[in-house]
């Protein structure tokens, strides 16, 4: 193993929130951040400080919390960001303003319409006005890779010179090749004099679906730091995939001679967690993370793994957190053989949870013959709510048919107090999520709905994702519910989107 550390710089509560939709509250952002720190990153980018009230908030309250990991905020080269960034993060034991401005032609003349000369002045004012508040400063050069090659080394030596102690050349756009992006490493690591004084970073988006292979390439020609994000999400295509761009590194180590401080252990918790809260599913053939990333379908195939594992898996699912058992408990199990089944899956539950989880896992045992992993992942996540839930369901009665109109009864509890609704709908959703709203009080436009079995039987828990615009408070607001009856996963996601939205 290689002593020579690549650090891994985590967006996704920033570039990757980025994502059409996948807005995220406060509590969420926490739990994410709690988790990534758990995972290991070197730098968590929390957000974006002066973009929103909402994004300063929870860069502050993640700096506060998290004691391991580099907390950063982005601050466009603008003195009034700046501060915003510094404010945010100024509880961090670990803190870094991450600064940054574009250099490439287009950007500077048809984005900023300034002079190569007043973006080349705006970025050190405002790497040495970081400087002054934080000791640890980035500076991106915005779209790097359409940059021309020596202005690019003027303007890394210049904010080097100003006191930035990592410059990013990121492809903003996707738009570079790998070897493209090797040379252009190269060239300003042999061409600007003062480049040993910095940590060089990479930061690759996913437009020509290069962005793992870009960020390696970076890594040969000898990037310090990868800017990526947990399942490639960010805005467009995407971002460089962490779990790729890790496993990468540690599976062909005699080819990148180098390692990650990454716990790849719990590469595959964060992946879920962060699909949950985000509402962004991961494809069946995702690497490393995807649900066919260790299956193995083809006779030929099986035959080779029974006999060898080596023979068609390049790395074992134990290393990113899959546990290869999959039937672990039944109705028949007690609660200390799930408590120790849950440890084992890496939950630590408080006696109330464990009660409350216990009860869930004898309803669903009485449903299944057979309880797998997925299953005991779905109800930790389901019952561990990362926003207070207001309203809880009570219960739900359907009727629906063949010339019947649909109609929904609700129960809700809130406070310990009882409310009890019913509407009419065009199908048994729709009555359901009306109901929902007569009793509540809350008006949302469904905008997106999906329901998916989260293991293979028939007795299988369904998982709801809806995706809610709620026009008094302007926002779009996931939501999820999981539970045997699709109906009943149905209403606990549009329930949990309402009970969001009365956070704000």
């Amino acid at each position: 193993m290689s002593s020579r550390i690549v650090k891994i710089f985590d967006t996704t509560l920033r570039d990757g929130e980025q994502s059409p939709g996948a807005s995220l509250n406060i509590e969420e952002k926490i739990a994410i951040a709690k988790q990534l720190e758990k995972l290991g990153v070197d730098v968590i980018e929390a957000g974006f400080a002066a973009a929103s009230p909402g994004d300063f908030e929870a860069i502050n309250a993640i700096a506060k919390i998290i004691k391991n990991s580099t907390i950063a905020s982005l601050a466009r080269a603008v003195k009034q960001d700046i501060e915003k960034g510094l404010e945010a993060i100024k509880p961090a034991p670990r803190k870094r303003l991450h600064t940054f401005i574009a250099t490439s032609p287009i950007h500077v003349e048809k984005k900023l319409k300034m002079s190569y000369e007043a973006v080349l002045d705006a970025a050190v004012d405002a790497v040495k006005f970081a400087r002054n508040g934080c000791e640890e400063v980035e500076f991106s050069a915005e779209d790097a890779t359409r940059s021309n090659w020596d202005y690019l080394c003027k303007v890394v030596e210049s904010v080097i010179n100003a006191g930035a102690s990592v410059v990013n050349l990121p492809d903003t756009v996707g738009y570079t090749t790998p070897q493209e992006y090797y040379e252009l490493i190269t060239y300003i690591k042999n061409k600007v004099p003062n480049i040993d004084k910095a940590e060089v970073s990479v930061h690759c988006h996913n437009d020509l679906g290069m962005a793992v292979a870009n960020s390696l390439s970076a890594v040969l020609a000898g990037a310090d730091q990868v800017e990526c994000t947990i399942n490639g999400i960010g805005e467009r295509a995407g971002n460089a995939s962490l779990e790729e761009i890790v496993m990468a590194i540690k599976v062909r180590n005699d080819i990148y001679k180098a390692s990650t401080n990454i716990n790849t252990k719990e590469i595959y918790r964060t992946s879920r967690l962060v699909s949950k809260l985000t509402g962004i599913d991961i494809q069946r053939n995702k690497a490393i993370v995807g649900k066919n990333a260790f299956a193995h379908e083809a006779g030929i195939h099986q035959d080779g793994v029974i006999k060898e594992k080596s023979t068609y898996e390049i790395m074992k699912p134990e290393d990113v957190g899959i546990d290869s058992s999959s039937l672990v408990l039944g109705k028949h199990s007690g609660k200390h053989g799930l408590e120790k089944r849950l440890v084992e899956l890496g939950y630590q539950l408080t006696k109330e949870q464990l009660e409350d989880i216990f009860e869930k896992f004898k309803v669903l045992a009485d449903k299944k013959k057979e309880v797998y992993d997925e299953d005991l992942h779905a109800l930790v996540e389901d019952k561990i709510k990362f926003s207070p839930s207001v309203y809880e369901i009570v219960s739900l009665q359907v009727s629906s048919g063949t010339n019947i109109t649909p109609t929904a009864t609700i129960k809700l509890s809130k406070n310990g107090e009882i409310f009890e609704d019913a509407a009419l709908g065009d199908g048994p959703v729709d009555a359901v999520y009306k109901a929902l709203e007569r009793i509540t009080f809350v008006k949302g436009q469904l905008k997106f709905y999906e329901i998916k079995s989260i293991t293979e039987s028939r007795e299988a828990l369904g998982e709801a994702t809806v995706k809610v615009y709620f026009p008094d408070i302007d926002k779009n607001i996931i939501g999820r519910g999981v539970a045997t009856d699709v109906i009943e996963a149905s209403a606990k996601a549009y329930l949990d989107a309402i009970n969001k939205a009365l956070m704000y």
